[in-house]
């Protein structure tokens, strides 16, 4: 449970300031890569991340913020991306081909959108972080060690 609770406050910090920010800088960008990210250093490396810095230095905040997504989180997709009553509102889904009542989804909205994506990314990492330890996605069942019975039509 230590692994939550440094999610926690690490992430809170980082909600904080992109709620807090009037507009995307690359600090605050290169800021959520350097303490959100695990695999984009490591991608980097082989040259595969320059994309999103290539993106951040043109000011492509949107396609920088998707490509961060695509590249640190390969299996969320984004569900929903709808500007209403005057701000934007991010959905992000591990299984967007399921209903919405069904999914498990990371939300998050601004007045940005690419900040409104960013934060749904943070709230995805800290889920994806923590997720496959506590929550499975198919219940274990234990098979009954009592009375078995066979039940096939075999006639």
């Amino acid at each position: 449970m230590t692994f939550a609770a440094d999610c926690d406050v690490s992430f809170d910090r980082l909600d904080e300031k992109l709620r807090n920010a009037p507009e995307p800088t690359p600090e605050l960008f290169f800021k959520i890569i350097a303490s959100a990210c695990s695999r984009i250093p490591i991608l980097s490396k082989s040259g595969k991340a320059g994309r999103i810095a290539r993106l951040v230095e043109a000011g492509g905040w949107t396609d920088a913020a998707l490509a961060l997504i695509e590249l640190e989180l390969p299996r969320w997709k984004v569900r929903r991306l709808v500007y209403e009553d005057g701000g934007w509102f991010c959905s992000l889904s591990r299984q967007p081909g399921l209903p919405v009542t069904l999914d498990e989804t990371a939300d998050a909205s601004h007045e940005l959108m690419p900040l409104a994506i960013l934060l749904s990314f943070l709230q995805a990492r800290c889920m994806a972080g923590i997720g496959p330890q506590a929550i499975a996605l198919v219940p274990a069942i234990q098979a009954a060690t009592d009375d078995l019975l066979c039940c096939d039509n075999f006639a």
